[in-house]
């Protein structure tokens, strides 16, 4: 790769053992992925949050990293372990050490804005702005559907970038790679934004390419855009889809359909109710009310969104008007 004068004197460790090691991380992906030089980015998304994710490696590796070094751009973090609004029940070890890893992000200058949807709460950089986002749904939305430009980043990759400001310039960066060489065809009407996540599924399974394109859907909405993005994000390497043919061709008729229903659904029934992955944003919690609108769960029902769009709705009643259903 060619790099500047300012990088190579940060890989070698003038800069400090931290950024050192960022950039030696940022080289090694570069490398393999067959980048030439590194890019600046304008926005780093950050996992690598939950203690039960990282655990007390992940925990000490952060403490020791964050106290030598800082962001350099625009970061954000995922989702933690638990609500620290609610605390109840939570034993008090693990509330110490998820402390412990909000700390560390909090003293590089991370927001700690526990989000999986940073694109539904935070200004929105230029199309075709380069930026880094570890959690996957964040990231194929954002290339799908905001024209930016990042790849499905590790927390590492991501870390790496919101410290140098800098990722390798390959993947999804790349104007070639954005333009699929497969597609899907949807080969019946959708009746619902779970068929988007079906397609969406199947997608990621079939499609080893970066990006893929689909036919015989309209244009999603917000809703189904992040169906979409979560299933292909979920389910294998892809980190993009585009609207329109592309020059192979995969069919999705109700049999694909059904074939990943039956595989996701491994029980008839639950005793919760759970909603929010990805978390809710304000457009899923005003349909949500639609739906329950004089009407009572009859279970419980466990609804996931960020702070942020929980205000939101709290300002407006929407979160009371829930909670009464």
């Amino acid at each position: 790769m060619e790099l500047s004068r300012d990088e190579e004197e940060a890989l070698a460790g003038k800069l400090g053992k931290a950024l050192a090691s960022a950039y030696k991380i940022l080289v090694a992906i570069g490398e393999s992925t067959g980048a030439k030089k590194l890019i600046p980015i304008k926005w780093a998304h950050l996992s690598g949050v939950n203690y039960n994710t990282i655990g007390d490696p992940g925990m000490d590796f952060l403490d020791k990293f964050s106290r030598t070094t800082k962001v350099v751009v625009k970061s954000t973090l995922n989702p933690m372990g638990y609500d620290r609004n609610k605390p109840e029940d939570i034993p008090s070890s693990f509330q110490e050490k998820q402390g412990s890893i909000i700390e560390s992000y909090e003293r590089m200058g991370v927001n700690p804005s526990f989000t999986c949807t940073p694109y539904e709460i935070f200004d929105i950089p230029d199309k075709g702005t380069a930026i880094s986002f570890a959690e996957s749904n964040a990231a194929v939305f954002s290339n799908s559907i905001l024209d930016l430009r990042t790849n499905k980043e590790s927390a590492l990759s991501a870390l790496a970038g919101s410290v140098t400001g800098k990722a390798p310039l390959s993947e999804l960066r790349l104007e070639e790679a954005r333009s699929p060489k497969v597609g899907i065809d949807a080969n019946f009407k959708f009746g619902s934004e779970l068929d988007y996540g079906l397609m969406g599924y199947f997608a990621g399974k079939v499609i080893k390419d970066s990006s893929v394109a689909f036919s015989g859907i309209s244009k999603p909405s917000m809703i189904e855009a992040k169906m979409l993005s979560a299933a292909i994000g979920t389910s294998g390497s892809c980190g993009m889809f585009t609207l329109g043919t592309a020059k192979e061709k995969i069919s999705f008729d109700r049999k694909e359909a059904k074939a990943v229903m039956d595989e996701l659904n491994t029980a008839e029934d639950g005793d919760i109710i759970a909603l929010g992955s990805p978390q809710l944003g304000m457009n899923e919690l005003n349909y949500l009310d639609k739906l329950v609108e004089g009407k009572k769960f009859n279970k419980r029902c466990i609804i996931f969104c960020s702070r942020a769009i929980h205000n939101q709705a709290a300002r407006v009643g929407l979160t009371g008007k829930l909670q009464r259903s």
